[in-house]
């Protein structure tokens, strides 16, 4: 029936977030708020593993998981993985069984493999985000060194080793993906 596939959560926001859920079903979910209630997303976020909807014995007191039913999403497995700081949670459904002990591992490589190729950077320097910063605000190379009290090829250098460590080939990507990352 489809997924939903949450990654690198951090102050309860996902880097990535990517449902093929019912349309109908997104939207009550979203409109209702349910990811601040679900049981799903609770047990993710306190425990790092794999297993059943059905197995999961937390409290549902708003019935997201009737609710859900009702779309179609009678059997469930989710998958959580990775620090508590930075936690994906993938959720797969299916209206016709249980997923079984070997799909469920295969979701669980799945997810653990997505949660590592999704994974920020961590290693820019401060003085790369602060270059990245200046120039995201707008200052031209000039200016943006005059300010840093570098050279303006000292701060290409800091640009150009950013965009490496970012996988960006432009600086425009570079930015991109540093505020995709929060990093700036």
């Amino acid at each position: 029936m489809g997924y939903t596939v949450g990654l690198h959560i951090r102050f309860a926001s996902p880097l990535i977030m990517k449902s093929t859920y019912p349309p109908e079903w997104q939207q009550e979910y979203q409109d209702n708020a349910y990811a601040l209630r679900d049981p799903l997303v609770f047990w993710g976020i306190g425990i790092s593993g794999q297993t059943r909807w059905s197995e999961i014995r937390l409290p549902d007191p708003f019935s997201i998981m009737q609710k859900a039913k009702r779309h179609g999403l009678l059997y469930g497995a989710v998958v959580s993985c990775g620090p508590i700081t930075s936690r994906s949670i993938i959720g797969c459904a299916r209206s016709d069984r249980e997923f079984t002990d070997d799909e469920l591992d295969a979701i669980a490589v799945v997810s653990r493999a997505l949660h590592e190729a999704a994974a920020p950077p961590t290693e820019l320097t401060n003085a790369q985000i602060e270059a990245l910063r200046l120039i995201a605000d707008g200052d031209r190379h000039t200016a943006a060194a005059a300010k840093l009290g570098i050279s303006e090829s000292a701060l290409k250098a800091r640009l150009s080793s950013a965009r490496v460590r970012l996988g960006a080939r432009t600086t425009a990507e570079a930015l991109k993906k540093a505020r995709e990352f929060r990093l700036l």
